[in-house]
């Protein structure tokens, strides 16, 4: 009867430690991915900023931790820390990082058809894993300074310098007056947009360009009657 219960008791413990050794796949834990190969450089990167903008739309920039983004990247907090002294870095790289580039934009001899053409690229980088996660900042905009500062340098300004091209383009061939040649007035149109995505979320529909576009850019713009 002693033997008999010592090899149940034997058998029970090695249970346990089976389940313990291939619990979570052995992956949720720090032991799991240590484990595992290391990543280094841009596969490294690559999943501390997918693990950034997951948890910015899950649970917002107040709630993001250093902590919770390692866990989800698996990760160790010391592989953030090296790269991104606190989290707004950390999150704007990552938003930056999912981001289309805006390059030169098209030139089709038409300001209309410019413009459509901007802004349907800056809706689909709204509707984007940047444009998304970046929802889950806004309500921290007017609360960290630090933060809306570093959002505009590197998220909402860069779409400018497209728009104010179309403008000058179009102004060289008689389609824009001379004083709309703003900075000011090159924002109306991406402001509007990303209002209406902050607001109704996406898809951005073909309609919602024209009317942004029609009602508002291009008579903000035209040149009226007598000039030239």
């Amino acid at each position: 009867m002693v033997l008999r219960h010592h090899n149940e008791s034997s058998t029970l413990h090695g249970v346990i430690r089976g389940v313990r050794a291939t619990d979570n796949g052995g992956c949720d834990t720090p032991e799991g991915y240590r484990n595992k190969p290391r990543r280094r450089g841009v596969a490294l990167s690559d999943a501390i900023y997918q693990a950034t903008l997951d948890e910015l739309t899950a649970v917002g920039y107040a709630e993001l931790t250093m902590d919770r983004v390692a866990t989800r990247a698996k990760a160790s907090k010391g592989s953030l820390y090296r790269r991104w002294p606190s989290r707004a870095e950390l999150v704007v790289d990552a938003i930056r990082h999912a981001m289309p580039k805006f390059g030169e934009p098209s030139d089709t001899g038409a300001l209309r058809t410019d413009l459509l053409a901007v802004m349907r690229l800056i809706a689909d980088s709204l509707c984007g894993p940047s444009g998304e996660a970046g929802r889950g900042l806004i309500a921290e905009f007017v609360r960290n300074r630090e933060l809306s500062q570093v959002v505009r340098t590197h998220l909402i300004d860069p779409v400018e310098p497209p728009m104010f091209e179309v403008l000058r383009r179009a102004l060289l061939r008689g389609e824009v007056r001379p004083a709309a040649l703003t900075h000011r007035i090159a924002t109306v149109g991406p402001e509007l947009l990303r209002q209406h995505f902050l607001i109704r979320g996406g898809p951005i529909g073909d309609d919602v360009l024209a009317e942004i576009v029609d009602e508002v850019v291009i008579p903000l713009v035209r040149p009226q009657p007598g000039q030239v």
